[in-house]
């Protein structure tokens, strides 16, 4: 049987990671809802469209991986894009105000494990999903990766006293600037295959990541990884971006 081209979506039940499902399927993908519960992933599935399904998901789960794998390739035989949405900024506090959660992640005073935590999921398990998902990857015409970074990630702009999005922070900020790290070594491995790789910055948008204290909207929000998901071969590779163009690392 032959199938449109398939997108997966780490974090995809809700926030940004749930617009761009549902923007890729506009796009008439067949996109796969990537989400450690099923209830939830199968109710995002729904909203996104009759093209979208629903997978279990847990980018810090060996096991949940390698089965979403082994059921991507006898479903469809390949993977077409990859989106790693997927992440955290903190361990979960559903007390704490926004303004405590960025006073805890100071240099000085986080907690090693908050550390190791916020790594695990925006560093590690990227890696290990994108590992998992690359020999499919390579079955397609022209496989996309596609890392759902942050500005705060960006060690020229982290360093400008100027930027007022400056932050004092050990687990997310260092996490974002691992993960673009990681880009530039995925992009330089796979620049002579048919496999593009790129970070991608969605700005301050309004998600449970920083109490919804971000003006932007998930609609603003999605537009960079659509873009970059779907560039063809003239597109870029190991690059940075928002959706006005390039980013400093």
């Amino acid at each position: 049987m032959k199938h449109s081209n398939i997108a997966l979506v780490t974090g995809a039940n809700k926030g940004i990671g749930l617009q761009i499902a549902k923007e890729l399927a506009n796009h008439g993908l067949t996109v796969l809802l990537g989400a450690r519960d099923p209830g939830r992933g199968a109710a995002a599935a729904k909203e996104a469209g009759r093209s979208a399904r629903a997978v279990q998901l847990d980018v810090t789960d060996t096991g949940s991986i390698t089965a979403a794998a082994e059921w991507i390739r006898g479903t469809f035989g390949r993977l077409d894009v990859l989106v790693n949405n997927a992440g955290i900024s903190h361990s979960p506090a559903p007390d704490a105000s926004f303004e405590d959660v960025i006073a805890a992640g100071r240099p000085s005073a986080a907690p090693l494990d908050e550390v190791r935590t916020v790594f695990e999921v925006n560093v590690f398990g990227v890696l290990a999903v994108t590992q998992a998902m690359l020999p499919l990857l390579r079955e397609a015409p022209a496989g996309r990766i596609v890392n759902v970074s942050s500005e705060v990630g960006s060690l020229t702009r982290q360093a400008d006293p100027s930027n007022p999005y400056r932050m004092a922070n050990a687990p997310y900020s260092p996490s974002k600037s691992a993960l673009n790290a990681l880009t530039v070594a995925l992009a330089n491995e796979l620049e002579s295959t048919r496999i593009k790789v790129n970070a991608v910055c969605p700005g301050f948008t309004a998600t449970d990541l920083n109490k919804f204290r971000g003006p932007r909207t998930v609609e603003q929000g999605a537009v960079a990884a659509v873009r970059y998901a779907l560039i063809g071969e003239d597109g870029p590779n190991g690059g940075f971006f928002n959706e006005d163009g390039p980013l400093p690392w």
